[in-house]
């Protein structure tokens, strides 16, 4: 029999009624330091207090306008972001894959209007995008397509960083390139700044538009407010989720004047993107993250988490082979299974997420205490000196 809640997640043995900052804890008191912040949403931790009292504020007096009304506590959001972004407008949604959806409808309507259709875009393997056909067929991952029957057509997948397949592909027909500047689910793969520079080189000079996905990169997580910001280039279109909302549902597409000048009036609409409640939450997310003491303060908990990670991959050779990634959203290249590491770690009371291309991933709340770093790596230790003893305990 079908359970009531359709059963498209594989989930853990674990269920929690309470979350504190960088823990989570069960009903029975046990508590789990979580290094996953539920897929980087819980940028500032469980129950931040200032969200906590944004969002009340605003409960009590507004959750939901229609957009056909002017909405207070979106243009405050919409202020913030194009304040401290390339971008000159944004439009809110309730997760990353509608974003997704938006940016490609964008970037059509874009050469559509200029009255030479472009319709082709390229993207990268192993990238995802989200779950909706659209956000699948521009990943293409035979994984992911498989089943659902013909897809948005239009997109091409070049391999992971291979710029000549790129130079090859691009021209004065492509619409546009969408790539994540970190591939999240894809292992914790960044691109190069060198690459990310001839990204945009290249579609300047074809015309293509450059969207950037950056709704698991984003938002703080590398240190920078957005990842591209370390190669020193802005893309055209941005997708952003995840963070910006801390936990609640928010999304948002971010873009230039240029870029949007197609989405008139009627083109594109939500009923419940950039409601009162979540742009409440969504600006108070971004008044503490654009401050650069905050910002100093990932970056310098970002190098002693990597420096006590390579002293991990040390200690663990045969479990795992590198740390790789950017800020707080780091991947351990494993030797052993992701999974296998995953479960060794409820053992351990520890939370971490796999990944494509045998990673593990580390996404902690940006406000993760040094004292929370130190416990980390003590029970990713315990969890791989579990996983050793298994496989030597194991018949050859």
């Amino acid at each position: 029999m079908i359970p009531s809640i359709l059963p498209t997640y594989n989930r853990a043995p674990l269920s929690f009624v309470k979350g504190e900052g960088s823990w989570l804890i069960e009903a029975d008191g046990s508590r789990y330091l979580d290094l996953g912040a539920g897929i980087a949403v819980n940028a500032l931790g469980h129950a931040n207090p200032d969200l906590v009292a944004a969002l009340t504020e605003q409960a009590g007096k507004l959750w939901h306008v229609s957009n056909l009304y002017q909405i207070p506590e979106q243009q405050k959001l919409a202020d913030l972001l194009v304040e401290h972004t390339f971008a000159d407008t944004a439009f809110f949604t309730n997760s990353g894959t509608e974003a997704a959806e938006l940016a490609i409808k964008m970037a059509r309507k874009y050469w559509y209007d200029k009255g030479t259709p472009r319709e082709e875009i390229l993207t990268f393997e192993g990238a995802f995008h989200g779950r909706s056909t659209a956000a699948i067929a521009a990943a293409g991952s035979e994984k992911m397509v498989k089943g659902y029957g013909p897809l948005m057509p239009g997109f091409r997948q070049l391999p992971w960083g291979d710029m000549d397949a790129l130079k090859a592909a691009i021209s004065d027909r492509t619409c546009a390139v969408m790539v994540e500047p970190i591939q999240g689910e894809g292992g914790i793969r960044p691109m190069t700044d060198a690459d990310l520079k001839l990204l945009r080189q290249l579609c300047d000079e074809t015309g293509a538009l450059l969207i950037f996905d950056e709704v698991q990169c984003g938002v703080a997580r590398t240190g920078r407010l957005f990842a591209h910001e370390w190669a020193g280039v802005t893309p055209d279109i941005m997708m952003v989720a995840k963070g910006i909302g801390g936990g609640f549902p928010l999304g948002a597409v971010l873009a230039t004047e240029d870029a949007a000048s197609g989405m008139v009036a009627g083109t594109h609409g939500s009923t419940y993107g950039g409601n009162p409640l979540a742009c409440a939450v969504g600006a108070k997310v971004m008044e503490i993250v654009t401050d650069p003491a905050f910002l100093a303060e990932v970056n310098r908990k970002a190098g002693l988490l990597r420096q006590k990670l390579e002293g991990l991959v040390s200690a663990h050779p045969e479990v795992f082979e590198s740390v790789r990634g950017q800020g707080l959203m780091l991947g351990l290249k494993c030797k052993a299974a992701p999974a296998d590491i995953v479960k060794a770690g409820y053992a351990q009371h520890i939370l971490t997420v796999p990944a494509a291309d045998n990673a593990l991933r580390l996404l902690p709340p940006l406000t993760i205490t040094e004292e929370e770093i130190a416990e980390a790596i003590t029970r990713l230790d315990a969890a791989a000196t579990a996983i050793e003893t298994a496989s030597a305990s194991s018949p050859v």
